[in-house]
């Protein structure tokens, strides 16, 4: 930042406050401010202050910081949000509702809350950042987020196919998980007891269903009643890609508790998709026991393709991971171990001399708890009688179940030529990226738990937490070489000896984990810490003396921060005037 003249025709010289910035790799310049109407000694106050030299006069005296607004955090995730085109996704016509809508979803990022919280960090006399006055919102309630969430739930569709027409093509390959989400209130009538996927039970809850890229970037969110099971939503997943989004080829990549061999047969096939899944845990036994598969193969490989006449037309490929495998058998022997020391009081407990346990019926009620818990029934005999109880370790069951560990089966109906073996599996294990998703959806986004009671507030408040992942997914990408994250897939891909192996760090990534500072030098980062650290250049208001016009003046970025708008390809002045 300096202090120029510039010739002004036949009027005397503009006297402007000026800064140098980079876009695009290419030196620019930008006026912050006409000094113009200055007296001679304030600018040459300001002169020397911006050289660091001490002022002839008191500075205290010249200039008044009336305000200092957190703004890198918002010129980071704002100005992401318009080079990603979001803005207009949104809707194409400016407007109010729209910058509201813009807000939310920033806010979001930076900052995730209730819609009063969110209200009150954008009003002026409350701001916690530069967003509200950037956006031009600072004079909002939560009623009129309410309101905008209502507005942008319907255009939701049009969102979601414009999302799909970015980053999905015919032949692609759309990743689709399902997660939950816990309630406060029970007023809400998409709120059911049911399988919680976040581990939050005991509480009414939401089901939502997220669709993919191959990338991992989201595309659209769907929200189902708390106790509707994952297979359940799959009809509507199908019905959006072939009927909304115009998609006439495409595979859908899930989990074995998605795609069921039920809703392959009824829906998928139907629906004349192509499929990436998996075998549950009878059926690869099951194809153990026709012969199909023979386990001796994965005495010399690790990765190989049959074929049963019980999944005609598709592909079986056979995965052996030996480091799941040890995970398996340890936990099992853990679980076995911790059986039977419970256990074995019971036991001891009927042979008493004094108040022995008897009663069949009691005794099994014990005895079912700690085997329930467990969930080892089918690992030990019980002997259970009025007067007794034995247990022995089920050897051939446990030795049938440890013939399986580590392994796991493949299915789809896709043919060689169109993907590979190897590439079947890294599209399965790419099903990690709609996790990670959900994780970042229910820790950073701050998703739950959910206190809307109208069930159109609800999906409006998950399509919007979409939404502002999808901003933050395209900044943690450009961001990469500052957090801690590996940012070399080529050399980390080459360290697997095949896909089934567990995924590798490159060496960059282990030298930036464990020095914590990056190749040149500045501390490496969480995409939290980094916001935060963003946070810290500031948008200042000031006020010179004798009633001269105001300005704004962001603090001078850190080494680190200049590196993260190079990044991302912005300046830190993003918004400002």
């Amino acid at each position: 930042m300096y202090v120029t003249s510039v010739p002004n025709r036949g009027s005397p010289p503009a006297v402007l406050l000026r800064e140098s910035y980079r876009e695009q790799g290419k030196v620019k310049t930008r006026t912050l401010a006409n000094l113009s109407h200055w007296p001679e000694h304030k600018v040459d106050i300001l002169k020397r202050a911006l050289k660091g030299l001490p002022p002839a006069m008191d500075l205290a005296e010249a200039f008044e910081i009336t305000r200092s607004l957190p703004h890198g955090h918002v010129a980071a995730v704002l100005g992401t949000a318009r080079r990603l085109g979001v803005e207009e996704l949104i809707d194409a016509t400016p407007s109010r509702t729209r910058d509201l809508v813009t807000a939310m979803l920033v806010a979001q990022v930076i900052d995730p809350g209730s819609k009063l919280a969110v209200a009150r960090g954008l009003r002026a006399e409350t701001a916690t950042s530069s967003l509200g006055r950037l956006l031009g919102v600072a004079s909002c309630d939560e009623d009129d987020l309410y309101a905008a969430m209502d507005w942008v739930l319907e255009r939701k569709e049009v969102i979601e196919n414009a999302l799909a027409a970015r980053h999905l093509v015919n032949g692609t390959l759309v990743l689709y998980d399902v997660s939950s989400a816990a309630f406060e209130g029970r007023t809400c009538p998409l709120g059911a007891i049911g399988h919680p996927r976040d581990g939050v039970k005991g509480r009414l809850q939401i089901v939502y269903g997220l669709l993919c890229s191959p990338a991992g970037i989201p595309i659209a969110i769907e929200v189902f009643e708390g106790n509707t099971a994952d297979p359940n939503t799959l009809a509507a997943q199908i019905t959006k890609i072939k009927t909304r989004f115009g998609l006439s080829r495409v595979c859908l990549v899930g989990d074995r508790g998605m795609l069921t061999h039920a809703r392959i047969r009824d829906e998928v096939r139907p629906g004349q998709l192509d499929w990436i899944s998996a075998l549950r845990a009878p059926q690869i036994k099951a194809l153990v026991e026709e012969g199909a598969l023979q386990l001796s193969l994965f005495d010399t490989q690790d990765l190989f393709e049959i074929s049963s006449p019980e999944f005609p037309g598709e592909r079986l490929v056979c995965c052996h991971n030996p480091a799941l495998a040890e995970k398996r058998a340890r936990k099992r022997q853990d679980l076995l171990a911790a059986t039977e020391k419970e256990l074995t009081p019971i036991a001891a407990a009927t042979g008493r001399a004094k108040r022995a346990l008897r009663g069949k019926d009691k005794i099994a009620l014990r005895v079912g708890k700690v085997i329930n818990h467990y969930k080892m029934a089918k690992h030990f005999t019980l002997t259970i009688t009025d007067e007794s109880f034995t247990f022995t370790r089920n050897t051939e069951a446990i030795a049938a179940e440890a013939a399986l560990d580590g392994i796991y089966v493949l299915r789809t109906s896709l043919p060689e030529h169109t993907l590979g073996r190897d590439d079947v599996v890294l599209r399965y294990k790419n099903l990690a990226d709609v996790e990670r998703f959900f994780r970042t959806l229910n820790s950073e986004l701050d998703v739950r738990p959910i206190r809307h009671r109208l069930a159109d507030r609800v999906r409006a408040h998950m399509f919007l937490r979409m939404l502002s992942y999808y901003i933050s997914w395209h900044m943690k990408a450009a961001l990469a070489p500052i957090l801690f994250v590996d940012n070399d897939k080529p050399a980390a891909a080459a360290k697997r000896a095949n896909p089934v192996a567990a995924a590798q760090r490159s060496d960059q990534a282990l030298t930036k984990a464990a020095r914590k500072r990056t190749p040149e030098d500045t501390p490496v980062h969480s995409f939290t810490s980094l916001l935060a650290d963003l946070a810290t250049l500031c948008a200042n208001q000031i006020q010179p003396a004798d009633d001269m016009p105001a300005f704004t003046m962001p603090t001078s970025p850190t080494p680190l921060q200049r590196r993260a708008f190079e990044l991302l390809d912005l300046s830190h002045r993003h918004g400002l005037a």
